[in-house]
């Protein structure tokens, strides 16, 4: 079994293939990590997310399907491996330290009954390194309760790596973070992911975790994966309309037609010079329209009152204003159509228009700003 990580192919450290059904949901993943590897695991609620996460760390059983580290099997039929045996460790979006213990004897906690299995005194000592490393020295005397949401995610951390695992699951570990604390604990985790050596499987719905912390993406989508790639890649070019939200973009899937994209309610979006001539077929009439996508930035969407008249070649249709939202960059008009369009103003433009829910505009994107590909 091989992963990809950058562009060299290795042997993978994490292999599962896990079918699950539950009522009306199906689960149906294969996946892989290789060392060193942090792999982000993207997907709308009710995607199965933490689903996989408790698969993988045993503590659910799949219907079928396997589950193996480094060549040694952890689930498989007729077998599964208690999740304190499996070497993979799992920091959810609480801390779930044990109240009554320090924060030294929560990570020595991990150092004795972890993969190190140290006596008492070591373990201490161990875990005094292990909450410098992660900025609390001094606090290792100190009650989870007398410490801070980020403070108490910062002992989680250190507790989960000193138990030495082969790979480290996160479910939304900055979901439960205040804005100013999160991106210390991001930050934290990436450096001693790298420092460590620990394969790593996120589960987020925060693009900045994808971008800061992941080699590679997987997007998980009614309990199937529906694309994978480098962070990058993925995010360039997404597959589907979370994927587009997440990377701030209108995505438009259509159909490929004389070198533009076709919507599903008929709107034509031309597109920029490379990307029309990609889009046709090198023989005209050669074959059927084919699936094919158009990604532009909210902020080069135009939004006027009127019909606007313009030289150069741009896309330009009518639309009501189905919502108006605070946004990144500053206000977010949600319009009509299928797909919906977002484009991006200033507060300012948007008095100055006088917009509001239920209003007709005309909206215009330069073909340059439209970049496209097949499906």
């Amino acid at each position: 079994m091989t992963a990809t990580l950058g562009r060299d192919v290795v042997t993978a450290l994490l292999a599962a293939n896990l079918q699950l059904t539950r009522g009306g949901f199906t689960l149906d993943v294969q996946l892989t990590l290789a060392p060193g590897e942090v792999l982000a695991l993207l997907g709308p609620n009710g995607s199965g997310k933490s689903t996989v996460l408790d698969l993988l760390a045993g503590l659910a059983t799949p219907d079928t399907g396997t589950v193996t580290l480094d060549g040694a099997t952890l689930t498989a039929p007729g077998r599964l491996v208690a999740p304190e045996n499996r070497a993979i460790g799992l920091l959810g979006q609480e801390p779930l330290l044990f109240p009554h213990l320090s924060a030294r004897a929560n990570v020595a906690f991990a150092l004795r009954f972890g993969e190190a299995r140290l006596n008492a005194a070591p373990a201490r000592v161990q875990a005094d390194r292990w909450l410098d490393r992660v900025g609390l020295a001094g606090l290792g005397s100190s009650l989870p309760g007398a410490l801070s949401g980020g403070q108490q995610q910062r002992v989680a951390l250190a507790r989960a790596l000193a138990a030495g695992p082969r790979v480290l699951l996160l479910d939304e570990p900055m979901a439960a973070l205040d804005a100013e604390t999160a991106p210390f604990i991001r930050q934290l985790i990436r450096e001693q992911l790298a420092e460590t050596g620990t394969s790593a499987i996120i589960v987020t719905h925060d693009i900045v975790d994808a971008v800061v912390l992941a080699h590679r993406v997987a997007v998980l989508h009614h309990g199937t994966l529906i694309d994978e790639g480098t962070t990058a890649a993925v995010l360039a070019a997404p597959q589907n309309p979370f994927v587009a939200a997440l990377a701030g973009v209108n995505l438009v899937v259509g159909t490929a037609q004389n070198g533009a994209v076709v919507a599903p309610d008929g709107r034509t979006f031309r597109v920029r010079p490379a990307d029309a001539a990609a889009l046709s077929p090198a023989t005209p009439g050669a074959e059927a329209p084919a699936p094919a996508a158009a990604v532009f930035r909210p902020a080069s969407v135009v939004v006027h009152t009127e019909q606007p008249r313009h030289a150069s070649p741009r896309n330009v249709w009518s639309a009501r204003v189905r919502g108006i939202e605070p946004g990144s960059g500053g206000v977010r008009l949600r319009t009509s159509g299928d797909p919906e369009v977002i484009a991006e103003l200033t507060p300012a433009a948007v008095a100055d228009l006088g917009l509001q829910v239920g209003s007709t505009v005309w909206l215009s994107v330069k073909a340059t700003d439209v970049s496209a590909y097949r499906r």
